[in-house]
């Protein structure tokens, strides 16, 4: 296993066959801008399909995918209605897809022009059977989105060095087809945790290894609002406990009220004097203020989820190509 940087700048160009798969929920408003991502790439676009899985959306997705393929025969629009879950939607993705090489993406994510060009260079090696690349956030704007951008809250290399195994969020992930059908495909009932899951199945049964692709660059769009990120990391609490119930790994072990208490007091006596000395030097700004009881905020948000969270029935199930 070998998840070390990927330098893409000196190796030799490599093109093959690639299906990008993107689910789709209720996603109208942000298609305009991933397709224009999409048909920005520097890879081939005769090289390329792009299969966008509408997922029982209630808004235009659908009519608007069917119209984008018109234009572009790159495109090509899918529906899973049975299954309301991004996995699902993927497994529907890649079933259709033709290529050897099959990449994932979100429809809230901006793709940066040599994404997907990056992203695929490490397969010219045969023994690569999954790269990953880096999520990066969108510009800014409030408070809780710096603070995110300050602690690199999407980045993969949180993932990439989780002590059981490595993984890569589907936002930015791409896997060898001949990985799929050999460990299936994600657990279409699972809400959260399947791209761990995925991974991890692929790399326990030995058959080649992770690379990880800095250069293959994704936006994403940080949560704006408290709402947003307390669902935000309510639900890497409940990915937490699903994982520690599928393979044993241990939770996140939730804050003490003692250890609450005294955070609060250490920001309060020491680190609010501290940053307002570097304020009055402009070496610190409202974020590096508010950076402990966000960061309490959102150990408590995930702390509730990993809690509360109860893992599906049926999440045993692996669909099959």
């Amino acid at each position: 296993m070998n998840h070390s940087p990927v330098d893409t700048t000196t190796a030799q160009s490599f093109l093959p066959q690639v299906s990008v798969v993107v689910p789709v929920y209720n996603g109208e408003a942000d298609l305009p801008d991933l397709i224009s991502c999409l048909l920005s790439q520097t890879y081939p676009q005769d090289r390329v399909e792009y299969l966008l899985v509408d997922n029982n959306s209630s808004d235009h997705t659908l009519s608007f995918l069917k119209q984008s393929a018109q234009l572009c025969q790159a495109i090509h629009p899918l529906s899973e209605n049975q299954i309301q879950s991004s996995y699902a939607a993927r497994n529907t993705g890649i079933r259709a897809a033709k290529s050897e090489i099959i990449a994932f993406t979100d429809a809230d994510c901006r793709p940066q022009p040599q994404w997907l060009e990056s992203l695929i260079q490490p397969f010219n090696q045969l023994d690569v059977v999954i790269t990953v690349g880096e999520i990066t956030g969108l510009a800014s704007k409030n408070i809780l989105e710096k603070h995110a951008d300050q602690q690199a809250t999407l980045s993969q290399k949180h993932t990439l060095s989780h002590p059981f195994y490595p993984y890569g969020q589907t936002a930015n992930l791409a896997i060898r087809r001949l990985a799929l059908e050999k460990v299936g495909l994600f657990r279409p009932y699972l809400t959260t945790g399947g791209d761990a899951d995925i991974c991890w199945r692929i790399l326990m049964a030995k058959i080649g290894q992770l690379k990880f692709v800095p250069d293959a660059i994704v936006q994403h769009r940080h949560r704006s609002t408290l709402d947003e990120l307390q669902s935000q990391w309510r639900r890497y609490g409940r990915s937490n406990r699903y994982l520690h119930e599928l393979y044993g790994v241990e939770l996140m072990p939730a804050l003490t009220s003692k250890e609450y208490c005294y955070r609060l007091g250490r920001w309060l006596v020491k680190e609010i004097p501290e940053n307002t000395l570097k304020a009055i030097a402009l070496k610190a700004s409202l974020v590096d203020f508010l950076s402990t009881p966000i960061g309490l905020f959102t150990a408590k948000a995930r702390s509730l989820g990993q809690t509360e969270a109860k893992l599906p029935e049926k999440a045993q199930i692996i669909d099959w190509l």
